[in-house]
Parts: structure tokens; sequence; C-alpha cells
């Protein structure tokens, strides 16, 4: 996992020049296909992977209708793996984020508009800016049929736009276990504004959110804390 970048100046220009290369975020068309809103209560889950989890959680906690956002693990054969084993690549997990929304104020639909629009480049292949690897790869963890029915119609709705220019490579699996990545992974973002893989990465995608969809975003962060005994 590259969230040491180089050394000076050459490091930050390459890292700088790497985030400028992808294209500029923007808001994409929302999905035809959707879940109706939701009146009872209760909240729903869904776990996203598109590369560091460090920004994907950062801009989930800050979009209204989230209640929870947890760094983890998911899709790999190992229980209960540390970083360090994840980071390898062996064992088959990706950083991901498991989200829990208010369905009565967010849909999945949104979620994914959101994901699309300002957390990744889903045409990278088991890579995401200057993070290479399996890990690193797009890839929706989908809970039920509802989920897959709607993620894979906004898939298949972006591909047939051509809004990306090429293919979308996030792929769609049922979710499993989901394994909370460790304490100081958590709320990263919020808690090392400073940093510099924070700053050329990952605000820039939280400033989208800000601005592409004014109408979603929360000033405050949803932060975890502390994690609890099965979180």
């Amino acid at each position: 996992m590259l969230k040491v970048l180089a050394a000076g100046p050459l490091g930050l220009m390459l890292s700088m020049g790497l985030a400028q290369a992808a294209d500029a975020p923007h808001a994409l068309p929302a999905p035809v296909v959707d879940a109706p809103a939701v009146h009872t209560p209760g909240e729903q889950t869904a776990v996203f992977s598109g590369g560091c989890f460090w920004g994907v959680q950062g801009v989930f906690e800050h979009v209204k209708g989230v209640t929870r956002a947890v760094s983890g693990y998911a899709g790999g054969h190992v229980v209960n793996p540390d970083y360090e084993q994840v980071s390898s690549g062996d064992t088959g997990h990706a950083e991901s984020v498991r989200v829990t929304f208010d369905p009565a104020q967010v849909s999945y639909g949104t979620l994914l508009r959101i994901f699309f629009s300002v957390a990744l480049d889903p045409t990278q292949k088991d890579r995401q800016g200057p993070d290479w690897g399996t890990q690193y790869r797009s890839e929706l963890f989908v809970d039920g049929p509802e989920q897959k029915r709607i993620a894979t119609a906004y898939v298949a709705q972006l591909d047939a736009a051509h809004t990306f220019g090429r293919p979308i490579a996030t792929r769609i699996d049922p979710a499993g276990p989901f394994y909370p990545a460790e304490a100081y992974h958590q709320d990263y973002l919020d808690l090392h504004p400073d940093a510099a893989y924070i700053v050329i990465n990952d605000l820039p995608k939280v400033q989208a959110l800000r601005t592409l969809f004014p109408e979603w975003w929360q000033p405050a962060p949803v932060k975890v804390g502390k994690l609890a005994s099965g979180d």
C-alpha cells in the first residue's frame, strides 16, 4: 500500500500528477433503477470498495442519511485479516467501507451515484490512483437481490452512456464477511487532514461531494470513534 509518499518534492509532484491525470469529478446521472423510499424504521448496510478506504470512508461520513461508515476488509478468504496481511494482496480482500444508512433519507441508488461520481475512477482495474494491487480493486458487495438489481442496472446505465470513455471495471458480488480495520484506520481523513496523502488524494473527493451534491452534504462527519465489539 502506497500510503507513505516518496520523500521530497519529487514524490509530491509524482503523486499530484497521478491525481491530476484522473478525470475531474462530475455529477453523474441519477440511476434509472432505484429502491423506493422506505418510511418504516430500520437501517440498511452496503459495502463499497474503491481503493484506499480512507477516502471512501471520508466521503460517506459526510453524506446525509448515512449513520455510520466503517473502514475494513471484504471479499477475501482469511478470517479476521490484519492490515499487513491484506496489504500483501494474498488474502483476496479489498479495502472496503461498510456504510449504514437510513433508506428513508437516502437511497442505495443515490449512494451509488455519489460513489461513482466522486469516490473513485471505476475504470481502473486492481488499482486506484497511486495504489496498486487487488486489494485496491473497485467492487460493490451487494446485500441481497434488490441491491444487486440496482447496482447492475446503474453500471449498465453508465456504460451504455459511455460516461467514462472506458468500460467500468467495478465488480458486483454478494456481500460476505466484513472485518473492520484497525482502530487507527478509522476516521483517518478527519483525524489527519494535513497528511500529504490525504491532501492530494482524498480531500478533493470530499470537496467534490460538497460542491456537486450540496443537497446530500452534511458538514459534520459521522465518525466511527472507538470501535465496539461486533463492529
